[in-house]
């Protein structure tokens, strides 16, 4: 049926002479019709689905109601209170199939009645009789709840309605919602937009991925052609212009729920050609192994960023519509963060949704465990994700800066007094990530990893090392801890700090961490007159360097190109090794004059870095 309706599509469109994108249009709206049919079959004529979600009191009751008798062919859905007598809930759904069954009876008799009579008269309904129960004895007197119970111990109990009798299966697996990309390229990974499952594990369930061409002559059905068998598919180059199918088998232990399947609304479409990043992906083709490991920061350029009118007209007016779209840019970022074979990722301006549908999945089938903190007020955060076959989790933190600022009287007290500089660091919504992690090559070696993103404005030299430095004091007071808990040396225990700083090198906080002093003559204090902060300096007690340097820029715009993202590390026990993967060229950033562009997602441009430990003897 599938086939043939889209075939349909695409032959009206053609035997009318219309554009040929209405034929697309036709056969997308067929495509949404027929998921609707779909869906509705999932639900087997002879199985009645409850389910009752973890802390939800309420039981919610689908099943297929096919008694062609009475002209009817519906999915019912009920939710009934646990706390509620069954009995009750029998009566209402009692009812409301009774309306149903009136409403589709008096339709028929009238349209019976503007035709000649048929031989036999309109079948008289019946009394509507809803039971539970086994076949030995009807539920009645207890609640919804009990009944549940009674389901969750008895496999052998069913619903009847009418003289349709059906089996209760209790919490099923099963695809909750699905939905796929609307944009799809060759050379990309593809995978579900959107997957929720009910009593199912993704790591559990089965998943296959299909290829079809859009038929072309009439009574031709799209050939399904098997393709992969993983939650994600990289599509070579040879699907483009084929539809793709994608089908989920929902499983928990030894349950297995209905499949759910998806078509794409588009044909797969041809890619933007070589990106930059997959240049620099030769030089990360392997996994560093042993000691050494692969560090990667990357400012992603959040969606709330990206889609405005001021961004598309304004801050990236250079940059051609379709490359700033979500769906777009995530497919070139999720292919560039796994080509870079990466061990640690410190990643900013992360939506909340990508970091749960796209990030998270992606990630974890490449070993990768993360955990996110989203900014107050603002819906992106940072992420930070290890290999778990490098490292192990010890602890994970997340704060927003402004929240823990007063537990630091050491540098408060220093600007409590300034107004106007404590009402405007204060509504920041700048947050701080720390993860400690375990290597487990050497499990005496761990790293305490730091990942923060901080305010960006330009008048606010003086707010951002605010930020940086009380960063520090909170990172610092973890430090003290855990070498005093946990009984490490500080042999054993090096700091990394990475992100998106907002500062260039000649400004503060590179300072700080080089220098280990930023005293009160710092320029970056002065940075707004009414704000500005007296007799404030700052200390770092770690040896620190820039794993990457100082690149000419890392944030590439027309309006603005400077270095302003750094992977920090502890040089005192870690190293950086000569197998430096190169920046991209000022030549490839500017093929579409700046970033974004179709070849690459963000504004900023990843860093990264091999680094290792360094030996006691050296």
């Amino acid at each position: 049926m599938l086939e043939q309706t889209v075939h349909r599509a695409f032959s009206v469109a053609k035997s009318l002479n219309c554009d040929p994108h209405l034929g697309y249009r036709l056969s997308t709206y067929t495509l949404r019709f027929v998921s609707y049919l779909q869906s509705k079959n999932r639900y087997a004529m002879n199985i009645a689905y409850f389910k009752q979600l973890s802390g939800d009191d309420h039981c919610q009751i689908s099943f297929r109601l096919n008694a062609e008798r009475y002209n009817i062919d519906k999915v019912f859905n009920f939710n009934r209170s646990s706390a509620e007598q069954i009995d009750t809930s029998l009566e209402r759904m009692r009812q409301n199939i009774e309306k149903e069954l009136q409403k589709r009876h008096k339709r028929k008799k009238n349209k019976n009645n503007a035709t000649p009579a048929p031989a036999q008269g309109p079948v008289e309904l019946p009394p509507v009789q809803v039971n539970i129960g086994t076949r030995e004895a009807k539920f009645t007197g207890i609640t919804v709840a009990e009944m549940l119970a009674r389901i969750g111990q008895n496999p052998d109990v069913f619903l009847t309605v009418l003289e349709n009798e059906f089996r209760i299966v209790y919490n099923k697996p099963e695809v909750h919602a699905l939905e796929l990309p609307t944009s799809m390229m060759a050379d990309f990974y593809v995978y579900p937009s959107k997957l929720e499952l009910h009593f199912a594990t993704r790591s559990k369930s089965d998943y296959r991925w299909y290829r079809g061409l859009p038929p072309v002559s009439t009574g031709e059905q799209i050939a399904w052609e098997e393709v992969g068998q993983e939650f994600t598919y990289l599509v070579p180059n040879r699907d483009v212009g084929y539809y793709l199918k994608f089908v989920c088998t929902p499983k928990s232990g030894d349950q297995t729920g209905p499949d759910a399947m998806k078509v794409t609304e588009q044909t797969v479409q041809a890619g933007p050609g070589q990106c930059p990043f997959e240049v620099r992906h030769l030089f990360t083709q392997q996994k560093l192994t042993g000691g050494q490991f692969r560090v990667v920061s990357y400012n992603l350029l959040a969606d709330v960023y990206a889609d405005s009118d001021y961004s598309r007209n304004v801050l990236f007016g250079y940059c051609v519509p379709y490359a700033l779209e979500l769906d777009y840019r995530k497919q070139l970022f999720v292919k560039e963060l796994v080509g870079y074979q990466g061990d640690i990722l410190c990643l900013q301006e992360v939506d909340a949704k990508v970091f749960a549908l796209d990030l998270m999945p992606i990630l974890q089938q490449n070993r990768f465990v993360g955990h996110y903190q989203a900014k107050c007020r603002v819906a992106e955060g940072l992420a930070t994700f290890y290999d778990t076959e490098k490292f192990e989790l010890v602890e994970k933190h997340g704060v927003i800066i402004s929240d823990i600022m007063k537990d630091f009287p050491e540098l408060w007290d220093q600007i409590k007094g300034n107004e106007p500089l404590v009402k405007r660091i204060s509504h920041r919504s700048t947050a701080l990530q720390v993860t400690l992690l375990q290597s487990k090559h050497d499990r005496d070696k761990h790293l305490l990893v730091a990942n923060t993103h901080l305010y960006f404005h330009p008048d606010s030299d003086h707010i951002r090392l605010l930020q940086f430095g009380f960063a520090m004091l909170y990172v610092r007071r973890h430090y003290d801890r855990i070498l005093c808990g946990d009984r490490l040396s500080a042999d054993n225990l090096a700091l990394l700090f990475c992100g998106d700083f907002n500062s260039v090198p000649e400004c503060g906080i590179y300072k700080l961490m080089m220098d280990r002093f930023v005293g009160p003559d710092m320029p970056d204090w002065q940075s707004n007159e009414l704000e500005a902060v007296q007799n404030v300096s700052l200390t770092q007690p770690f040896q620190m360097g820039s794993a990457c340097g100082c690149p000419k820029f890392t944030n590439y715009t027309l309006g603005f190109t400077e270095c302003i993202d750094y992977i920090f590390y502890q040089t005192s026990l870690l190293r950086v090794l000569p197998d430096v993967v190169p920046m991209p060229s000022e030549e490839e950033l500017t093929i579409y004059e700046a970033i974004p562009s179709p070849v690459f997602p963000s504004d900023h441009i990843a860093l990264v870095a091999n680094l290792e430990w360094t030996r006691c003897d050296e």
